[in-house]
Parts: C-alpha cells; structure tokens; sequence
C-alpha cells in the first residue's frame, strides 16, 4: 500500500494505536496512562550514534548493529535506515498524586510503570508489524534477542540501546541531572523507539547541548530534583545509579508489592513535582520548540 506521505503515516500508527483503549492503568476505573505522543525521527547514519559507543561503551549498538542482527540477509546502510522514536507523557492524573509524595509512589504511578511499558511494548511490536505490513523491515531495538543491561566504565549500568538516548537523537529532548530526558511535555513519561529501513526526514534537534533543556545546567539555579531524591542519590555532580537502584530494590519495589498488589520497580519523585515534570522549564528555550 502506497503512502505519499511516510512520515505522516508512521505518526498516525502510534498516535491511533495511543487513542486506543490498550492505553490504560489496567485499574478499575480503567484510567488512561498516557497523553497523545511525540513522534520524532533521525537517520540511522547520525554521528551521535557513532558517538555514543565511543562515549558510553563499546558496547553500544548502532541502529545499523541491531538492524544487521534483526535482519543478517539484508545488507544495509545505515544512512538507509530511519530511527522512530516517540514519547508518551503521563497523564495528569498520574503525575499529580505522586507529585505530592516525599519518599514512595503512588498507585497511579506505580500502575504507569508497569501497565504503561506493557503498553509501550504493545505500541513497539505495532509499529513493527505495521512497517513489515508494508514492505519496510523493522525491528525494536528493545525487544530485539541482542538487547543487553552492561556496564559502562563511565557510567555505571548501561545497556546496549537507550530509548532516551534515540529520543535525544531524534530532537524530542535533552537530558536532565536526574539522567531523565526533558521534552517538550516533560520528563514524567515514557519513551520507545523502532529502527526500520525507510526514508523518514530526520527531526530537526532545536537545541544544540546533551542538557539544554536543564534549568541546573543552564543557569545553575535549580536543585528541585535534587531535593526530590529520598536518599541523596542526585546531587549536583549528578545521579548515583547504585544508589538510587538500592532504594527501589530494597523500599519501594516492597512498598508496591504490599500495598498495591503487584511488583513493579518504580519510584519516579525526581519526575514529579519538579518544575520539568510536564514542560521544559525555560521559557525561551520551551517556545523554540514549540515552533
């Protein structure tokens, strides 16, 4: 099936498939997780891509590796391939209450973690069969067999594919000192991403550094995230992975569990109740990317 426009068609795919009723906190009030998405894309030949293996680790896959092990029969460019990426804001109703926590998540949240990245796998594998529907092969890196949590002598845990990282790529955000991604609706979200080979116009990225959209970064004069953090994992050296995994693992992943009836490992106080919970902060900067 021909489509004139390619890049209105894949964003109509996870906006539809976003306006479904998939899109739910599986409670009994069947709330919805998530607002309508973000879409964005970039070319599988972007040096960032490049970069990131340099900067995080060897081991670090380019769109051209997983596509390559998704696909070994297709030899393939990476300037012919195309980086989907999109982002799924919360909700206000999820972010508000958890907003007003000082040390474990809500149910709400809790519930946008667990039914939220169901979700967000149900909308990878549509994208996907959607593309191979129509001639174009595509795999998520995510979901993909070569998909791996390793360690990176620079930053700690890492994997080999990071959905914030191809959003960032994709000029749907920077990156917080919190390590979460600022977009345009925020950092309380989720995001995912394909990699297909298809001509797909690359998103121009409205900002020029890796934290541009960070207040602390760019003027130095917010601490909200830091304040946020029950255990001092964020500081203004940045965000203490370790630590900050101890305090789900040991406290709320148990918290949930008791109180809430099933296991998710979540926490998220430094997404909400901060001033880039559901905006980027700067006005000059937010404006620009409204554009």
């Amino acid at each position: 099936m021909p489509h004139t426009d390619l890049a209105r068609w894949v964003e109509n795919v996870i906006q539809d498939y976003c306006a479904t009723a998939h899109n739910t906190l599986g409670n009994p009030q069947n709330d919805r997780a998530f607002d309508p998405p973000l879409v964005g894309f970039s070319s599988g030949s972007d040096p960032l891509y490049r970069f990131f293996q340099q900067d995080i680790g060897s081991f670090y896959g380019t769109p051209q590796d997983f596509f390559q092990a998704a696909f070994p029969a297709e030899p393939v460019e990476p300037g012919e391939l195309s980086v989907i990426s999109w982002i799924l804001p919360l909700t206000a109703l999820v972010k508000d209450g958890n907003a007003g926590q000082l040390a474990k998540p809500t149910e709400r949240w809790a519930r946008g973690k667990l039914f939220g990245e169901k979700f967000n796998f149900a909308l990878r594998h549509r994208v996907v069969e959607m593309l191979k529907g129509d001639g174009y092969a595509a795999v998520a890196p995510l979901t993909a067999p070569m998909w791996k949590v390793c360690q990176s002598e620079r930053y700690g845990m890492s994997s080999n594919w990071s959905e914030r990282h191809a959003a960032f790529v994709s000029g749907l955000g920077t990156f917080g000192l919190c390590d979460g991604l600022i977009t345009p609706r925020g950092k309380a979200m989720r995001c995912g991403s394909v990699v297909a080979r298809i001509a797909l116009p690359a998103t121009p990225r409205p900002y020029s550094g890796p934290h541009d959209y960070c207040l602390h970064f760019s003027d130095g004069a917010c601490d909200q995230c830091i304040q946020r953090c029950p255990v001092d994992a964020i500081t203004a050296a940045g965000h203490d992975k370790a630590k900050c995994k101890a305090y789900i693992h040991q406290l709320t992943q148990e918290h949930v569990k008791t109180e809430f009836g099933f296991e998710v490992d979540v926490c998220g106080l430094c997404q909400t109740g901060v001033a880039c919970e559901s905006r980027i902060p700067a006005k000059k900067l937010r404006v620009a990317a409204e554009r």
